[in-house]
């Protein structure tokens, strides 16, 4: 016996015929449904079905609406202008609505499970549908999907960040339950949940981690650091966690200091380069040399905060390599390049702890005039870079053997 197909949504009284399964398409009416939309509960049997069911139930919702609005508005020229803007910006939506339906290239079963809630990884995705995937992250396209996240060292609650005498984080006092002021206090000292914890024991003195005086150039040093933290959080959008080694390797790239070993004599050096590794091929599509000058802006502003901000940031920054060292004993590599990556981020890590205690030990005016310094030297700096550029171009048309001026 030939299987029943219902047409009408008139209820039938065997249980067999109500399941979903057995309901034809009310959009197609062609094929078995076997989604339900989520807004208006209609059946439909495929995302061509469900695209143009859906441009319907929108346009019949913004059209009731637009026309309950218009009954209730009166006509002067004022009014009639403002309809006109709302009817603008809709047609401007819906053809962008249209255009993302259009250029869509997750398949039906994907766009299923994420209209279910479901989670779904790149390993879920089809062949197709991870180049689709991977292009739309190499254009930058999906970073207009994410929230931009604002820098800890920019919040107000920055300026406050105080540690102990010996350089250790301070211990948070516990709030009683029945005092007004004693919650307000709490409720201040939440907004340090965003700032990077200091270290968890004191910092030892200079003179027990080396017998020899520290190094003058220190202070340039830091900066390097600084900008390289800056850099790495920027661009991981303030979530290392998510891949410390690789977020690691980003930072030891940039950091002459903690990745090749460099000793930057001036400010002015460092600087440059800093904002030459910015400006790179790697790295071109942060935004080059003017992202490299908001992370200048960024260095100034953490050295303004003080030596408590930047024994926070030192401390995160040891974190980050320590995190990096855990997942690189999961790694399967080669014995000689394992070693090899594990001694470069040991040396790294102890850098950065011997400059976390330096810091601790000099006064507030020390960075305030550093921080004055490294806004004297950005324009000169920007200007090296931006010649350097310039007489590499001119060196690639000389080598090309084209005249550098033309004739009209």
């Amino acid at each position: 016996m030939s299987e029943t197909v219902i047409t009408s949504e008139a209820a039938s009284t065997s249980t067999q015929f109500n399941h979903p399964s057995h309901t034809i398409c009310r959009v197609c009416e062609k094929q078995f449904s076997q989604y339900t939309c989520p807004r208006c509960n209609i059946r439909y049997c495929s995302l061509h079905c469900y695209k143009s069911h859906s441009l319907r139930c929108t346009e019949s919702f913004m059209k009731e609406n637009v026309v309950e609005e218009l009954q209730q508005l009166q006509s002067d020229n004022e009014t009639k202008q403002k309809m006109l803007d709302i009817l603008k910006r809709f047609h401007e939506e819906e053809e962008t609505d249209s255009m993302d339906e259009d250029d869509s290239f997750l398949s039906e079963e994907t766009i299923q499970k994420i209209m279910s809630g479901n989670q779904i990884s790149i390993d879920d995705l089809s062949a197709e549908e991870r180049k689709h995937f991977q292009r739309a992250v190499a254009s930058g396209e999906l970073s207009k999907l994410i929230k931009p996240w604002d820098p800890w060292w920019l919040k107000p609650s920055a300026k406050y960040i105080s540690l102990s005498q010996d350089g250790a984080s301070l211990v948070q006092p516990l709030v009683q339950q029945d005092s007004v002021e004693s919650s307000e206090n709490y409720m201040e000292g939440n907004q340090f949940h965003d700032i990077p914890p200091g270290p968890g024991t004191p910092l030892p003195p200079i003179s027990r981690l080396s017998t020899a005086g520290p190094s003058p150039l220190l202070a340039v040093h830091l900066i390097d650091i600084i900008y390289s933290y800056c850099f790495t959080l920027r661009l991981y959008n303030g979530d290392w966690q998510s891949d410390a080694q690789e977020s690691t390797m980003v930072l030891l790239s940039v950091s002459s200091v903690l990745g090749k070993g460099g000793q930057p004599g001036t400010v002015l050096e460092a600087l440059l380069h800093c904002l030459e590794q910015t400006s790179s091929s790697s790295y071109r599509h942060m935004g080059g040399l003017q992202f490299g000058l908001g992370l200048l802006d960024d260095v100034i502003s953490l050295l303004n905060l003080g030596g408590a901000a930047l024994v926070c940031l030192l401390c995160d920054t040891q974190r980050l390599i320590l995190a990096a060292e855990k997942e690189l004993k999961s790694e399967k590599l080669q014995k000689s390049k394992r070693v090899e990556i594990k001694n470069k981020l040991k040396s790294a890590e102890r850098k950065v702890y011997f400059i976390m205690c330096w810091v601790h030990e000099q006064p507030a005016e020390v960075w305030l005039s550093l921080a004055a310094l490294v806004n004297k030297e950005k324009s000169s700096a920007v200007e090296c870079v931006v010649s350097k550029r310039g007489a590499v171009r001119t060196e690639k048309v000389e080598r090309t053997g084209k005249p550098l001026i033309k004739e009209i």
